[in-house]
């Protein structure tokens, strides 16, 4: 299955709280959290690795130079103006079907998204599994909103009676969804958010699926609180 990371933002928020590290090269006890998630793909069946990085982040692209994988590996670098764009420039490679997409901050347990990915590659059903999760520890959620059958009916910014959970920024999609992705683009839809409201309203079915916890490297306090929770 075909992996791709987000990591062109510019991690500003870490920054200004004196991390040195750009995000993509932040540590979880003493591993960054690209080759965290690298390393974690390639044991989940990974036939490809797509990953963007902005054009500042001169010290990531020389560190992702440097990797020798056993699987065809595509760094593309360019600075977009938001997460949705990022993943459209990298749509535009994706060889295979089924494909898994996140973002750089993610921390989940492994063995949580090892079932996540069997669940996918086994769903004959969903155009897309969402990661969810009923911990809500982000300043902007997502909220996701299901039925009984964890079909997702919508996505709301504010939380409503039918909120069971926040988006997890782990998206497994099929190849319908980037088919969805370049009708966002012409209408110049903007932001992840506002592009899986539009997977909805395009007729796509999307599945939640359930973690635990899931975990947002943006503060520098994130940071220990993400290796606490690995370690738990």
């Amino acid at each position: 299955m075909d992996y791709a990371i987000i990591a062109a933002g510019e991690g500003s928020r870490l920054a200004q709280e004196g991390i040195k590290w750009p995000k993509p090269l932040v540590r979880l006890h003493g591993v960054t959290l690209i080759d965290r998630l690298i390393s974690i793909f390639l044991k989940n069946n990974a036939t490809s690795l797509h990953i963007i990085v902005n054009e500042e982040m001169k010290e990531v692209q020389e560190h992702l130079r440097q990797l020798a994988l056993p699987v065809p590996f595509r760094l593309l670098i360019q600075s977009t103006p938001s997460s949705m764009h990022s993943f459209y420039e990298l749509s535009r490679e994706l060889p295979g079907d089924r494909f898994c997409l996140t973002t750089i901050d993610t921390i989940f347990k492994e063995e949580e998204f090892s079932k996540y990915i069997q669940a996918f590659q086994e769903d004959e059903v969903s155009d897309g599994l969402m990661a969810v999760t009923d911990f809500i520890d982000d300043e902007k959620p997502l909220y996701v909103n299901t039925d009984e059958e964890l079909t997702i009916r919508s996505f709301s910014d504010q939380a409503e009676p039918d909120s069971r959970f926040i988006s997890g920024g782990i998206y497994c999609l099929k190849r319908p969804a980037i088919h969805v992705l370049e009708n966002a683009m012409q209408q110049h839809v903007s932001r992840m958010r506002n592009y899986q409201r539009q997977l909805i309203t395009e007729g796509l079915k999307l599945s939640a699926y359930p973690f635990s916890k899931i975990i947002d490297v943006d503060h520098a306090e994130d940071i220990e609180k993400a290796e606490l929770f690995l370690n738990e």
